[in-house]
């Protein structure tokens, strides 16, 4: 049988692996460089602490565990005879995995509430699962880099958030546009337009505003059961590009005006410091997740065809659905996958790969080889990226070998070099050799 892998997943090469590591540590730099501290949480949770919590799609794009063992021993038989998968589900599968870090970091919290001091400051790099139609740039199989503050409600936190997109991306050498708005805006959209009941309805459906254009999402609105003079008046504050004007348009609306305010204070802090990249107010910017409540934001690369590559808000509920009430949270997510496609296609990433191997030692007898190991033994304490050939096979062969390794330096060790101690060393993009101690050859390749 011929191997595969499932849709939506895939292998890494040890070139790729280099390159989503460049983009790990540059997050993480970021991170640590801020005040956040590291935690990990299992790639499965209970399907009690993931459901609910995404809305509607995000409750079908979740990937249920089969319980142990005879699983249909406990089965709804009901639900099973009629074929209904919705009904059977909890009687066959208790847990999940993660569609999100989110949602785990909420549990976390509220399970160690007495071992962590608040404001708690976390960042999480871990893979995610979501069962969703494997397409560019979008993967059942994911890492999330994400970076929380809970236990405070105060909005440096959601300038400090912006803060730290703009530093990765100008770290990264990739142009974005960092779009902001707050749920707070769209509750008060909904409220002026008379269908505070259909709030969610009305941000999902506004939501898919790039993919299906505002005609689309006048049909999704539709669909939902939004009236047409409702939608009217939510296409008309979708125009507005200003906080002020929008400032009128929710003057019967404390929601909406709490909104636009929370948003006025983000920028005093934001606006002490000068971003390197566009930072800008965006009405029609909905986030489909149900758990946000405050400031929202989402990242655009910019140059590329691309969905968003970060994205991120606050959220007042979320650890109050696991029974810790009053714990205020605001976050922000960097989509690895995403960010790793769109450096490809603009060709962003670093030319040089300082985790490659420097040099590979080739030995020409069995007591060259061994001699060589000796003198890797030299290159590896002084932290050079070196490696030994594993036998003493014909010139060729090894050289071949470090040409396809991409490996610029080769030490060749023959019974001269043992008698001197004057390596002879090739550099492999040249052709020129040179004798050296192995002295120099530290001081050369350091």
């Amino acid at each position: 049988m011929k191997p595969s892998l499932p849709k939506g997943v895939r292998d890494f090469t040890p070139q790729q692996i280099t390159k989503r590591n460049y983009i790990f540590e540059t997050i993480k730099k970021v991170f640590i460089k801020y005040g956040y501290q590291p935690i990990e949480t299992p790639v499965m949770e209970n399907l009690s602490t993931l459901t609910g919590k995404y809305g509607e799609e995000g409750d079908r794009l979740l990937f249920k565990i089969l319980n142990n063992g005879d699983y249909l021993s406990k089965a709804n038989k009901a639900a099973l005879e009629k074929l209904n998968s919705n009904a059977l589900t909890s009687s066959i599968s208790k847990r999940g995995l993660r569609y999100d870090l989110t949602v785990p970091f909420a549990r976390f919290v509220v399970q160690h509430q007495n071992d962590i001091t608040f404001p708690f400051k976390r960042y999480q790099i871990q893979p995610v699962w979501r069962a969703d139609r494997p397409q560019k740039g979008r993967y059942q199989e994911f890492y999330q880099c994400d970076v929380d503050v809970v236990g405070s409600d105060s909005l440096m936190y959601e300038a400090e958030l912006v803060q730290i997109y703009d530093e990765v991306f100008s770290n990264l050498n990739l142009p974005v546009i960092i779009k902001v708005n707050n749920r707070k805006v769209l509750a008060g959209m909904a409220e002026v337009a008379g269908i505070a009941d259909k709030m969610i309805d009305m941000t999902m459906a506004i939501d898919k505003l790039d993919k299906i254009g505002i005609e689309g999402v006048r049909g999704e609105m539709q669909k939902r059961g939004i009236s047409n003079e409702a939608i009217s008046t939510i296409e008309q504050i979708l125009e507005i590009t200003k906080l002020s004007p929008l400032k009128e348009a929710f003057i019967n609306s404390e929601i909406g005006t709490k909104g636009v305010e929370e948003l006025e204070q983000f920028h005093q802090y934001f606006d002490l410091k000068t971003p390197t990249n566009e930072v800008v107010f965006d009405v029609t910017l909905a986030r489909g997740l149900n758990y946000y409540t405050g400031c929202i934001f989402e990242v655009k690369a910019k140059g590329v065809k691309m969905g968003s590559i970060g994205g991120g808000g606050r959220y007042d509920d979320l650890t109050g659905m696991f029974g810790l009430k009053n714990v205020s949270g605001v976050g922000v997510s960097f989509g690895a996958e995403r960010i790793y496609d769109v450096l490809e296609e603009l060709e962003g990433f670093p030319k040089e790969d300082t985790s490659a191997l420097k040099v590979l030692l080739t030995a020409f007898d069995a007591d060259s080889h061994l001699y060589g190991f000796s003198c890797l033994n030299w290159l590896r304490a002084a932290g050079i990226n070196a490696d030994l050939y594993p036998t003493p096979s014909k010139m060729n062969k090894q050289l071949k070998y470090a040409n396809t390794r991409n490996v610029p330096f080769v030490v060749i060790i023959g019974k001269n070099e043992m008698d001197t101690g004057q390596l002879s060393v090739k550099n492999m993009n040249t052709g020129e050799q040179q004798s050296m101690t192995i002295e120099d050859l530290i001081q050369f390749l350091s």
